[in-house]
Parts: structure tokens; C-alpha cells; sequence
């Protein structure tokens, strides 16, 4: 494996590791819908403000969310619609699984 491709696949697990935390991906499903201040992320969560805004900050430093400041308060919003794909795929690929599940559940019985 040269350098450039060792980058590019640490760089790859480093997002798949920001996402592998359910708050994460429930926060990245909830952006998707708008744009949210942490005090909302934070409600929505039912976590406190500091443990929110270490999601958000593990999400920002992979690039998946991006904030602004408007006066005391940070929005947050999506950086890329693609993570929005990424993460509809995970979905696809849990439901399938979930689907072989069952067919063997009534192959067995």
C-alpha cells in the first residue's frame, strides 16, 4: 500500500469512526431535516450541552457538519449532503440483514 492510499483509507475510517456512535447518527438524521442550535441538538438528545457539543465537534472534525455563530448561539447544519447517501446506505444495509434474519428465523421453524 503506497503513502496516498494509506492517507485516503485512514482518512475514510476516520469518518466511519465519527459516525459510529448512535447520538452521532442521530444528530447527522436530524440535520438532515434543518439546521439545528445545540440548545435544540441538545433537547432533542436529552444529554447535556457539553456531552452534545463533543458529538458536534467529533462531527465537525471529520467535515460532516459545519457550524455558524449567531450571536451566543452556534448552528450546526450538514457540510455535505453526501453523508446524508452514507448513511441511507447503512440503513439499506441493516434492513437486508435484518431481512436474512427472519427468512432464517422461518427457514428454521
Amino acid at each position: 500500500m503506497t503513502n496516498s492510499e494509506r492517507y485516503k483509507i485512514e482518512a475514510k475510517a476516520r469518518v466511519l469512526k465519527a459516525l459510529a456512535h448512535p447520538t452521532r447518527l442521530f444528530i447527522i438524521d436530524k440535520l438532515k431535516v434543518r439546521t439545528h442550535c445545540v440548545c435544540e441538538l441538545t433537547e432533542l438528545v436529552g444529554a447535556d450541552t457539553s456531552t452534545v457539543s463533543k458529538h458536534l465537534s467529533i462531527l465537525k472534525h471529520v467535515g460532516l457538519v459545519e457550524s455558524r455563530k449567531e450571536g451566543t448561539m452556534v448552528h450546526y447544519s450538514l457540510a455535505d449532503e453526501c453523508v446524508v447517501k452514507c448513511v441511507g446506505c447503512l440503513g439499506e444495509i441493516v434492513h437486508r440483514q435484518l431481512e436474512r434474519q427472519v427468512a432464517s428465523l422461518a427457514d428454521d421453524a
